[in-house]
């Protein structure tokens, strides 16, 4: 994939209505929270049944109620596609919170409630009365959040205990973390304008994305209804950074392939398509500041120097190993040393580059002796003495990853499980 150099001048400087307008969090201030953003599904009963799940039911009410709440958060896709997952869902974990009996106090639903609202930089009670504007009731936000909270304890309590995350395992993590991992992404647009309900811009942006399959049909499409500036190039955007662009929308379009289109995204008074055009690594932000630690044991460079670096390695598994085997050795065979990267010799940082922690490179050699080189560690470089990584906070968040795919393979098997109806 080609790499392309990108004007940072040029790119801010042209209006993206689409990613510019779209909130960074899945929550808005009370500014944005108003009437005219709620769309209904389907007219009907408030009281209807709109799916059974096993003995449970969803009615028309807590459908609307959920499209409402999607809609004013501005979460990413069809609001009446993800309220009714959503909603599915949280009737799956109720029923298995009754099968094993398990419950939530009146005071982990309010923390919860609490927790959830300031995300927002607002109190439970604000939050109540800023989505109670855009029609959504205190009720259907309080059961939005104790059906979060009772499916996180239930993954909890059947998978907590058999997650175990190893001091190696958050080694890794630190490491990749010192690793850029930025892209650009180039794009296509489709804004479509909303003036109070976005149902009928929801339902044009859902038939765009089944019908478009190539760029030239998409570019015909935003030339007919983008209200965006990008629309008399076809919705073509320039090169973004991933890092410019809103991280629920940048998950959106990663998981597209060259040519697709996203799922609908709703902005203030628009609703938007993506296509995904390219994406490559973003060479342009400057990497993170690194620091290595690493030994080196000096071997003499006999004609079997290889072989016995292979089974000394196959002895060792860390720094801590090796130092053991240089006991008793001169002060000079064997060196440790940590570093910001910047300083390390650059053929010694050549060859750690490729190495992860415990691995090995036998390929330098230093006044007659082969180098046994091994990494001890790679690690961000802290901007002020005395600062460490907090490795039970990388621990925690390595064991919500793990949690959090156990969840979702189980949600699955929950979900062929049951037995779910319309009527």
């Amino acid at each position: 994939m080609t790499q392309r150099s990108i004007s940072n001048a040029n790119r801010k400087g042209r209006a993206r209505a689409g990613l510019k307008t779209l909130s960074v969090a899945a929550f808005v201030g009370l500014a944005a929270m108003t009437a005219g953003t709620s769309v209904l599904a389907q007219q009907g009963s408030p009281f209807s049944t709109v799916l059974k799940i096993n003995d449970a039911v969803i009615t028309q009410y807590e459908l609307d109620q959920r499209i409402r709440f999607l809609t004013l958060l501005r979460i990413p896709g069809d609001p009446v596609e993800s309220a009714m997952k959503g909603l599915t869902n949280d009737r799956l974990a109720a029923i298995e919170a009754k099968r094993v009996n398990l419950r939530l106090t009146n005071e982990q639903i309010e923390a919860g409630m609490s927790e959830f609202a300031a995300r927002a930089n607002l109190s439970a009670e604000q939050f109540v009365a800023a989505i109670s504007e855009g029609g959504v009731a205190a009720e259907s936000f309080r059961d939005f959040v104790a059906n979060g909270l009772l499916w996180r304890e239930l993954v909890r309590a059947k998978y907590g205990s058999s997650i175990s995350i190893t001091e190696a395992e958050i080694d890794r993590a630190i490491a990749t973390g010192t690793r850029r991992l930025d892209m650009q992404l180039l794009l296509s647009e489709i804004v479509i304008p909303v003036e109070g309900d976005p149902s009928n811009a929801l339902a044009l942006a859902n038939q765009l994305r089944r019908d478009i399959t190539t760029e030239a049909g998409f570019a015909s499409a935003a030339r007919r209804y983008s209200a965006s500036p990008s629309a008399g190039r076809g919705g073509r955007m320039d090169w973004v950074p991933t890092s410019e662009i809103p991280a629920q929308l940048v998950q959106l379009v990663l998981a597209l392939g060259p040519g697709q289109v996203s799922p609908p995204v709703q902005l203030p008074n628009a609703v938007a398509v993506f296509q995904l055009r390219d994406v490559i690594e973003d060479t342009t932000a400057k990497p993170p500041a690194v620091s290595v630690e690493y030994a080196q044991l000096m071997l003499p460079n006999t004609p079997s120097v290889f072989a016995e670096a292979e089974t000394l390695a196959n002895r060792i598994d860390s720094c801590k190993d090796l130092a053991a085997e240089a006991r008793g050795l001169p002060q000079d065979r064997f060196v440790t040393e940590k570093k910001p990267v910047a300083a390390v010799p650059q053929d010694i940082a050549l060859e750690l580059a490729q190495l992860d922690p415990g691995e090995y490179s036998a390929a330098l050699t230093r006044g007659g002796y082969r180098v046994f080189l091994m990494l001890c560690a790679r690690e961000p470089q802290l901007e002020s003495e005395g600062q460490a990584i907090n490795r039970d906070a990388v621990r925690a968040q390595l064991q919500s990853l793990e949690l959090e795919a156990q969840a979702g393979v189980w949600l699955e098997e929950l979900r062929s499980e049951a037995i779910i109806t319309t009527p």
